[in-house]
C-alpha cells in the first residue's frame, strides 16, 4: 500500500476523504491539515521521507511544496478550474437573488480563471476586479483589496481562495464566497494520483546498469613504476566501486582495461546519483585521468545494458565527461541532479519533423538537444555563439547546423546583433 501525504485545510481534506473509498486498498492517506499556508513548508520537509507521494488540496500549497522540496517525487494537487468559479458564482447569485454585475476576486497568477470562465457563457460578462497573488501572499493584503473596492461601491460581492478572507469579509457584511473544489475535480485528481503512483513504482523497479570507465587506462598502466603499483591502484578503484555498489544494493562486475559495470534497480540508482558523482571524482583523482559514466534503464537487463552503452558513448563525447542517462523511452539526461541538468528525447514519431531533419541532414538527437537548451535557458532568440557554448561545439559547426535548420524551416534568421563588435555582427535566430 502506498502512503500518500494529504495536505490541505481541514474542510478540504474531509472533502477529499469522502470520495477516496475506491482507493482504500491501494492508497493510505496520512493527513496533514494546516491553518496557515506558512505551515506547508515545515510539513513537507519533516514528512517527505515517510511518504510515497503528496496530494495537495489546491495549487497554492502544491506550489509552496514544490519550491521547498525541489524534487520530482510524485506531487499532485486538485486544480483550480472553471467549475470551482461557476460553483461560487452561482451561490452568490442565488443568495443575493439577483444577477451580479460587479465583483472582486483573488487568484494565483498561474490559475487566473475568472474572466476565462465567464467568456465561455453566453451572458453579459460582469466587471471583475482581480487581485493576482504569488506564493508569498499576505492574506491581509487580499482582505484590504476586497474591502477597499466594496467601501468604494465598486462591487456587489467577493470571491476568494482563502476561507479566512471570506470569513473576515462576511463579518464586515460583505457577501463573500470561497472558490472551492468540486467532486469532479477531486475524483479526477485521485485517478491521476493512483496512475502516477503505479507508474512510478514500475519505473522504480526497472533494471538499471551503470558503466564506469576509467579512460586511457593503458596510458595509466604504462606510467606505473611496477606491476604492483598498478595492482594496488586497481584494488583502490575497485574498493570505491564496491562501496558504491553496496549503497545501491548492486552487483559490481569488472570488465577489464578500466571498465566496470554495476547492476541495480532504477530507483536505487536515481536516489544515489549524488553519491555516484562523488565516487567518480575520487576515481578520477586516484587514477589521474578522466572517468566516463553511462547509465541505462530498461525493462530487461539486455535493454538496460544497451542503453548504458549508448549513454557512456555520449558521455565520452562530452568535454567535461558528465554522467549521462539513457532511459527506457530513449530520453537522454545529461548531468542528472546538477543545476545544469538537461533532458531531451532522442526519438520522434512526428513524420513531418523526421522528413525535415532528413532533408537537412540533422540528427533527431541534435535537434532535440538544441530545443531543450533554448527552452531551459529561456531564450526567445539566440545566436550561434550562445548555442556553441552549451553544445560544446565550435561556433562554425553550430552555424552550419543552424543554417541547415533554416533551410528546412525549423529555424529562421530574425535579425542581427545591434551592438557593434569587431568583424561582422552575428545573426539572431529563432526556432519555428
Amino acid at each position: 500500500m502506498y502512503k500518500i501525504g494529504l495536505v490541505g485545510l481541514k474542510a478540504s481534506i474531509e472533502q477529499i476523504l469522502d470520495l477516496s473509498d475506491e482507493y482504500k486498498h491501494e492508497l493510505e492517506f496520512i493527513l496533514f491539515p494546516y491553518v496557515q499556508t506558512e505551515e506547508v513548508e515545515n510539513i513537507v520537509i519533516e514528512h517527505h521521507p515517510h511518504v510515497h507521494a503528496w496530494l495537495f488540496s489546491g495549487p497554492l500549497p502544491y506550489e509552496i511544496a514544490k519550491k521547498t522540496l525541489g524534487t520530482d517525487k510524485i506531487m499532485v494537487h486538485v486544480p483550480a478550474t472553471e467549475s470551482g468559479f461557476y460553483k461560487s458564482f452561482l451561490e452568490m447569485i442565488y443568495e443575493q437573488g439577483k444577477i451580479i454585475e460587479h465583483l472582486s476576486m483573488d487568484t494565483m497568477s498561474s490559475n487566473n480563471i475568472g474572466e476565462e470562465a465567464l467568456s465561455q457563457l453566453n451572458i453579459k460578462i460582469p466587471t471583475i476586479y482581480t487581485k493576482v497573488f504569488e506564493l508569498d501572499v499576505d492574506s491581509n493584503e487580499l482582505l484590504h483589496f476586497h474591502l477597499d473596492l466594496w467601501n468604494k461601491g465598486k462591487t456587489e460581492g467577493a470571491l476568494s481562495c482563502f476561507p479566512s478572507v471570506c470569513e473576515a469579509l462576511r463579518e464586515n457584511g460583505i457577501p463573500a464566497y470561497r472558490m472551492s473544489m468540486s467532486k469532479m475535480e477531486i475524483r479526477q485528481t485521485l485517478r491521476i494520483l493512483s496512475e502516477k503512483v503505479k507508474t512510478s513504482y514500475f519505473k522504480d523497479t526497472q533494471i538499471g546498469v551503470e558503466i564506469i570507465e576509467v579512460e586511457f587506462f593503458n596510458r595509466v598502466a604504462e606510467e606505473m613504476k611496477t606491476p604492483y603499483h598498478l595492482q594496488y591502484l586497481e584494488l583502490r578503484l575497485k574498493e570505491m566501486l564496491i562501496q558504491m555498489g553496496e549503497k545501491i544494493n548492486g552487483s559490481v562486475s569488472e570488465k577489464g582495461n578500466g571498465r566496470y559495470m554495476i547492476f541495480s534497480s532504477r530507483g536505487a540508482i536515481e536516489r544515489e546519483i549524488i553519491s555516484l558523482e562523488a565516487t567518480v571524482q575520487k576515481l578520477a583523482f586516484e587514477a589521474d585521468t578522466t572517468v566516463a559514466v553511462g547509465i541505462g534503464f530498461g525493462d530487461t537487463a539486455y535493454s538496460a545494458e544497451i542503453n548504458a552503452f549508448r549513454a557512456i558513448q555520449h558521455s565520452k563525447e562530452m568535454k567535461k565527461r558528465e554522467i549521462v542517462i539513457v532511459q527506457d523511452d530513449g530520453k537522454i539526461v545529461e548531468s542528472p541532479g546538477k543545476q545544469n541538468e538537461l533532458q531531451y528525447a532522442s526519438r520522434t514519431q512526428n513524420d513531418i519533423l523526421i522528413e525535415k531533419l532528413k532533408k537537412g541532414n540533422i540528427s533527431v538527437k541534435t535537434y532535440k538537444k538544441i530545443s531543450a537548451i533554448i527552452q531551459k535557458m529561456g531564450w526567445r532568440d539566440f545566436t550561434t555563439k550562445d548555442l556553441a557554448t552549451h553544445l560544446e561545439m565550435t561556433e562554425r559547426n553550430v552555424r552550419r547546423i543552424v543554417t541547415d535548420m533554416c533551410e528546412v524551416d525549423l529555424a529562421q534568421c530574425v535579425g542581427k546583433e545591434a551592438y557593434a563588435t569587431r568583424g561582422r555582427p552575428s545573426n539572431i535566430y529563432r526556432l519555428l
